[in-house]
């Protein structure tokens, strides 16, 4: 299948609607029925505003997170409407990708 590899960048203390913004756009990916999104953590980034952001020992408030998804072009269509109809406001990068599944849901390699 082809579609996009969407990759949003953010921080752990941002926040939309009350629940933290990576927290929501997992809740939003379900709520669209996409396959599924993946929030990474790293230990440090550089921002739009070339300020460094790091997950500190005690303190994980400002430590940059992605969010990948892997989307067709109509799903990212629906995702970027809702995104903006929601006002948020959210640096990415949408990359042209080919996705599938391959092998047995079981685990067991067929035969």
């Amino acid at each position: 299948m082809n579609g996009y590899q969407i990759t949003f960048f953010t921080q752990h203390d941002r926040r939309h609607r009350g629940k933290p913004l990576a927290d929501w756009l997992v809740s939003l990916a379900g709520e669209l029925g996409l396959r599924g999104a993946t929030v990474i953590p790293a230990s440090e980034g550089i921002g739009h505003r070339h300020r460094v952001h790091s997950a500190h020992f005690f303190e994980l408030a400002d430590q940059p997170l992605s969010i990948v998804m892997a989307v067709t072009n109509e799903e990212a269509g629906v995702l970027f409407e809702r995104l903006r109809a929601e006002g948020v406001h959210l640096f990415y990068v949408k990359t042209a990708v080919e996705f599938g599944v391959i092998g047995n849901e079981d685990g067991d390699a067929a035969r």
